[in-house]
């Protein structure tokens, strides 16, 4: 009882300091856009709402003009415009960025717009090359914006398997059945095409790089410096799942996190900790003194989360290997999930050797138990962690195996599979954090959900400058939702259903949610990507 208590004051803690962070409302201007007049024909208006800006802390009811994808007036005078959307006691707030999202395909992106988010970017994995997933996206019909980071593994499977890299998913997962890029050390050669391959990347308009480190954890540690270094002469970020996932040490994620942020103080570059829950499991509040330490001495490291106790992974992941694997997680192989069913160790072992790319749920924590629960709380309440959801693909059984669905029908499927964060993650938040237990108090969640995430990368993605603030001046990238109306209706079974409640959302200024219905011909989406280089 002692340790429970223990930790529900940490939680308790890490909340109280989320509050004391809060800055008195005030109302601030771009200095750099001037203001449309009242009078503009504007091409969307919303009308009354509670509109809310994280990064001044504005939260006042006001009208809003679009004209051109942009924010053009926000104001207590009356507007009229092509399209006017009636937004009386509800929340109108600057669309939600996910900067951890593994889906790339339409239903994918429908499960995003549907809880508010209307940027989603692949940055922990990765894809290469990136030239490829650019021109392949652009032929899809995708209702958000969208982008990704060069993939280190991509460059790593491609170095050991001499295999070409391809924009997709599968590219990975076929390679699940190899060591060798998992587990050797790179030659001086084979790492001088590792960091062609990335580098490629970046000169193709990466957002960065993506490390992806925890399936490869043998990787030298010069290898992973030298990647910050190309990190530092290009001058972006990295992402990095890193390389150990256990608790206890040694080869714990606390050690792995320590050399993270030793690359970003030698380098000087931010440095992108991915889901900092479910890589610390149990030690979440070491591990987050960790990474708020690095922080306040001036160590350029963020951090995300998601509000699960579950991950998703590959049933061959590195971490799950070795003759003592299950005793250092603390796991059992019942804690693993194929589609709806809890698996044993005859269809896990079947699954390793048959099929090892094949994507599985592993329940790290249990949120049925208190102590559990405040170890999820913690990383979500802590007031220097963003929301991200690692989204994962939504996979459909074929008779060739597992492949992620590229289909157009909509509502998605029950039969498919996927994890509830990939439909519900920022749902979770306003409807658990928020509205339900009131941990939370909105302007802290939607800065954690779009404000925080712009910040993260805009210094070497300009786009991402106008992202995640609702000012003038800014994108159109805008949620209208009444936070009683958030419902989230994916669980663990049923995973692929679409959370509910956003009654508009905008990308662009231009609908993808109108009147609480997906519009499953709008695709305002457009790529979120630096300048290509020669």
């Amino acid at each position: 009882m002692k340790k429970i208590t223990q930790l529900f004051l940490a939680a308790l803690l890490v909340f109280s300091v989320t509050q004391s962070c809060k800055s008195p409302q005030k109302e601030e201007k771009s200095t750099a856009f001037k203001s449309l007049p009242a009078s503009t024909a504007f091409d969307v208006v919303i009308l009354n709402g509670r509109v809310m800006d994280p990064e001044t802390n504005f939260d006042a009811v006001r009208n809003v003009g679009i004209k051109d994808g942009t924010i053009g007036l926000i104001t207590e005078s009356d507007i009229k415009g092509a399209k006017t959307i009636d937004a009386t006691g509800k929340i109108v707030s600057p669309g939600f960025i996910d900067l951890h999202s593994h889906g790339l395909n339409i239903g994918d992106y429908r499960l995003q717009a549907s809880q508010g988010v209307t940027t989603a970017l692949e940055l922990e994995s990765g894809v290469l090359p990136i030239g490829e997933f650019y021109e392949g996206q652009a032929t899809k019909n995708i209702p958000i914006n969208y982008g990704a980071a060069a993939a280190w593994t991509f460059g790593r499977i491609a170095t050991y398997t001499g295999n070409e890299p391809e924009a997709s998913p599968q590219y990975f997962q076929a390679a699940q059945g190899r060591s060798d890029w998992k587990d050797d050390l790179a030659t001086p050669e084979q790492l001088e095409k590792i960091l062609a391959e990335i580098e490629q990347g970046l000169k193709e308009g990466g957002l960065g790089i993506g490390v992806n480190a925890g399936y490869a954890p043998g990787n030298g540690h010069f290898e992973y410096y030298s990647v910050a270094k190309l990190a530092q002469k290009y001058g972006v970020g990295t992402y990095t799942h890193v390389r150990f996932a256990k608790s206890t040490e040694r080869n714990s994620a606390f050690e792995a996190f320590q050399e993270l942020i030793a690359n970003a103080a030698a380098t000087g570059i931010n440095m992108h900790i991915c889901h900092i829950n479910s890589m610390s499991q149990k030690d979440i509040v070491n591990s987050l003194e960790l990474f708020e330490n690095a922080q306040a001495n001036g160590t350029t490291v963020t951090a995300g989360t998601y509000p699960w106790g579950a991950a998703s992974t590959v049933v061959k992941a590195a971490v799950f290997t070795g003759p003592t694997w299950k005793e250092d997680l603390q796991t059992t192989y019942e804690a693993f999930q194929y589609g709806k069913n809890r698996l044993n160790q005859k269809q896990f072992d079947s699954l390793q050797a048959k099929a090892p790319g094949t994507f599985i749920v592993w329940h790290f924590l249990d949120a049925d138990k208190p102590e559990e629960l405040a170890l999820i709380d913690a990383s979500v309440m802590h007031p220097r962690t963003l929301i991200e959801s690692d989204a994962m693909p939504s996979y459909e059984v074929t008779e060739s195996g597992v492949v992620p669905y590229e289909g157009d029908a909509w509502p998605l499927s029950d039969n498919l599979i996927n994890h509830p964060r990939s439909s519900a993650s920022f749902a979770k938040i306003l409807q658990d954090y928020v509205r339900d237990r009131q941990l939370m108090d909105l302007q802290t969640a939607i800065k954690k959900m779009s404000l925080m995430p712009a910040q993260t990368i805009e210094g070497y993605v300009p786009q991402m400058k106008k992202k995640g603030r609702l000012q003038e001046g800014m994108d159109a990238d805008i949620n209208v939702f009444d936070l009683n109306d958030i419902k989230v209706n994916a669980d663990y079974v049923n995973s692929v259903r679409a959370s509910e409640g956003m009654s508009y959302v905008l990308v662009d200024g231009t609908p993808v949610i109108a009147d609480g219905k997906l519009l499953l011909d709008a695709a305002p989406g457009v790529p979120i990507r630096r300048e290509v280089q020669n």
